[in-house]
């Protein structure tokens, strides 16, 4: 027996109708992060079959109202936040500006030979080494984006060789002085690798990826690379000179 009326014959989909009921009866009013039935459960109240109700969660995936996190069902989506990128753009600072929580994991630390994107980009001979970050940032307790740090081993060995996690900047700061980002270059792509994962979407969903590369105020000289790639669906990116 269905728990929620749906017309069979109405002229409208039912899997829209579905849509419709679960964004009045289970996401208004509902704070963001929520968690929602399953989708077995969900089948169940409405009286339909798992391909049908897997249809109207979709629809209300992909305008944003719900997401899916692998391994842990459906919840109430995070708000975009209003992400400013400028010159001299702090994660931790920006998201504490807003009110935000925010938190940076270590994901992969190592030593690789230069490729020929990170050598223009820094300024190092090709196959030089260099050191090789992965973080995983969070705000309010959920994936927010991952970034891939690219710095001179011999301008970064010394100042990461304990790093285990937190702001990449700071560190560079607090051995170097201020840091400029030189320039931004935005590109809306499918997540790659093990991005989807790490950042709980379907691997379908896109990514904003935003390349940057970092300056030391001091002498200009280039030293971080950085490849963010940030949920396309809880950023707002504004561009700032």
């Amino acid at each position: 027996m269905s728990l929620h009326s749906i017309k069979i014959h109405s002229g409208t989909a039912m899997y829209v109708q579905i849509a419709r009921s679960i964004e009045k009866n289970y996401i208004k009013g509902e704070e963001s992060g929520s968690r929602l039935p399953s989708e077995g459960e969900l089948a169940r109240r409405f009286g339909v079959n798992r391909h049908t109700l897997r249809r109207a969660v979709d629809e209300l995936v992909n305008a944003g109202m719900i997401e899916r996190r692998r391994g842990l069902g459906l919840f109430v989506a995070e708000g975009t936040i209003d992400y400013p990128v400028g010159s001299k753009t702090r994660f931790t600072q920006n998201l504490a500006d807003l009110g935000r929580l925010s938190e940076s994991r270590l994901v992969e630390k190592t030593v690789i030979k230069a490729s020929r994107g990170i050598t223009s980009a820094l300024e190092v001979s090709e196959n030089e080494p260099v050191l090789w970050i992965e973080t995983l940032r969070y705000v309010d307790g959920a994936p927010f984006c991952i970034v891939s740090h690219f710095l001179p081993e011999t301008f970064a060995a010394d100042i990461f060789s304990d790093y285990t996690g937190g702001s990449i900047h700071e560190r560079i700061m607090k051995h170097h002085g201020g840091i400029r980002r030189l320039e931004s270059l935005v590109t809306a792509i499918l997540p790659l690798g093990n991005d989807a994962r790490l950042l709980h979407i379907p691997p379908t969903q896109p990514v904003l990826r935003v390349k940057s590369v970092n300056t030391l105020e001091s002498d200009g000289r280039p030293v971080e690379y950085a490849i963010t790639r940030f949920r396309a669906d809880r950023v707002k990116l504004r561009i700032n000179p």
